[in-house]
C-alpha cells in the first residue's frame, strides 16, 4: 500500500501552512519553495485543501492561505479524506470487477471485511494525530508514537550502580 501522491504532498503543504502563517497567511511560491513542488501543483493541491474547508484563502499582494481553525483541531485523517478520498470505500468493489461488469465476490467477500476492518484501524489512528503533532521534529515524533522505544534504549544500570 502507498499513499497518493497527492495526498503526501497536500499534507505536507498543508503543514507549511500550519508552521509558517504565524498570523498571517502563507503565499503558494513559499509553499511550493519549502517543499520542492512546482507553483502550479501546489495551487492545485492548495485549492482542494481549501475546497475542504481546511484552508481559507485571501487574495492580494498580501494574499496567500492560512488555516481554516486551528492545527490542533485539524487530523490528518481529516486531510486524506480531502485529498485523497477513502481508503476502501463502499464503491471499491465496483473498482475491481475482474473481466465482468459487477464483481463475482459482491455477494460474500472476505476481503471486503479484511479492507474494512484495516480502514477502521488507519481511521481510528490518523484521527488521534492532529497537524499540531505534525509540528514536531522527526526524533520528538518519534517518541510521541513510540515513547516506550525510549525505555526499551535507556541503559539498565548494573548492580553496582544500583547499591551506591
Amino acid at each position: 500500500m502507498q499513499l497518493l501522491a497527492s495526498e503526501e504532498y497536500g499534507l505536507r503543504c498543508l503543514l507549511q501552512v500550519a508552521r509558517l502563517q504565524e498570523g498571517g497567511t502563507v503565499s503558494i511560491p513559499r509553499i511550493a519553495a519549502a517543499e520542492g513542488l512546482s507553483r502550479q501543483y501546489t495551487a492545485k493541491l492548495m485549492r482542494e485543501l481549501r475546497r475542504g474547508a481546511l484552508v481559507s484563502s485571501v487574495r492580494g499582494s498580501r494574499g496567500g492561505y492560512r488555516l481554516s481553525r486551528p492545527a490542533r483541531e485539524i487530523s490528518v485523517w481529516s486531510a486524506l479524506q480531502v485529498l485523497g478520498g477513502e481508503f476502501a470505500g463502499e464503491r471499491f468493489c465496483d473498482c475491481h470487477p475482474g473481466q465482468r461488469q459487477r464483481c463475482v465476490h459482491r455477494g460474500d467477500c472476505s476481503l471486503r471485511a479484511l479492507w474494512g476492518s484495516v480502514e477502521a484501524a488507519l481511521r481510528e489512528s490518523l484521527e488521534g494525530v492532529s497537524l499540531a503533532d505534525l509540528e514536531r521534529d522527526e526524533a520528538a515524533m518519534q517518541h510521541w508514537l513510540h515513547p516506550e522505544t525510549l525505555e526499551r534504549l535507556s541503559p539498565i544500570p548494573n548492580s553496582h550502580e544500583e547499591l551506591s
